[in-house]
């Protein structure tokens, strides 16, 4: 049977790839993907045939990876981070949910294997950068108006606001949208305190990282890129310095037992 691994490569340090993505991408002779991720994988690419659809040809970059793998070809479908989160694994199933309903063209597909490898999040990675960030109930919104309205997007910050969740900001700001997370910050500033501890980390466990811990209040837009993953503690988050040393961490209620 022809075989799709649908992955995620984690953040970027290689060893945050997982074992089993790893095997995976060993057994596979194509990767498809956005060139900028399959270049981070380094010598493991060695000996591949590289798919690279550029960003904004996400359909595209599905499409081809089960017809790559319809066509008998061992196929991995990589994205950075966990490859379900934002990502496009859903695209798969998508497509294959249309093919079942006619409205599709191509039913070599719903013979493919399709396994599903998860990573590591950017989200894990930079709370584990700065200790201990999601210890209680948190969620991730993304701030991209592209596929989702910005009506619904609203509604759902002051959900978290008013539920008192951790949370992460994926696409916080792009060339085209540079208001979304100042809005974001000014929401949750009528549920929580300025002084909430935040993380802002740039290309987090690649080379360039470089991670900062601000307040809420502090949080804008103008120091902030599309590499950037944003997080913002809850009303209960803590902001600690040990030295040259800075942590965050959110408590999961052991001080009753401390």
């Amino acid at each position: 049977m022809s075989k799709l691994f649908v992955m995620g490569m984690g953040p970027g340090d290689l060893g945050l790839v997982t074992p089993n993505a790893t095997r995976a991408l060993a057994a596979c002779s194509d990767w498809v993907g956005y060139g900028y991720y399959l270049n981070l994988l380094g010598d493991l690419s060695e000996g591949k045939q590289f798919h690279d659809l550029p960003l904004g040809e996400e359909i595209g970059r599905a499409r081809l990876a089960l017809s790559l793998a319809a066509e008998g070809k061992t196929t991995a479908l990589i994205s950075s981070g966990d490859i379900g989160i934002y990502a496009m694994a859903t695209l798969v199933f998508e497509l294959l949910d249309l093919q079942l309903q006619g409205k599709e063209s191509h039913p070599e597909w719903l013979d493919v294997d399709i396994e599903v490898i998860p990573g590591i999040s950017a989200m894990q990675a930079g709370a584990s950068r700065v200790g201990a960030m999601l210890g209680h109930d948190f969620c991730t919104i993304s701030l991209s108006d592209l596929l989702t309205p910005w009506e619904t997007i609203d509604k759902r910050l002051h959900a978290c606001g008013a539920g008192d969740f951790v949370v992460s900001f994926y696409n916080p700001v792009s060339k085209k949208r540079d208001w979304q997370l100042n809005h974001a910050r000014d929401v949750l500033l009528q549920y929580r305190p300025a002084s909430t501890p935040v993380m802002i980390g740039r290309q987090l466990t690649r080379p360039e990282e470089a991670i900062r811990c601000i307040t809420l209040g502090e949080l804008d837009a103008k120091d902030v890129d599309m590499f950037t993953m944003v997080s913002v503690g809850n009303s209960d988050s803590k902001h600690i310095v040990n030295g040259h040393k800075e942590w965050i961490y959110t408590p999961r209620g052991y001080s009753k037992k401390l």
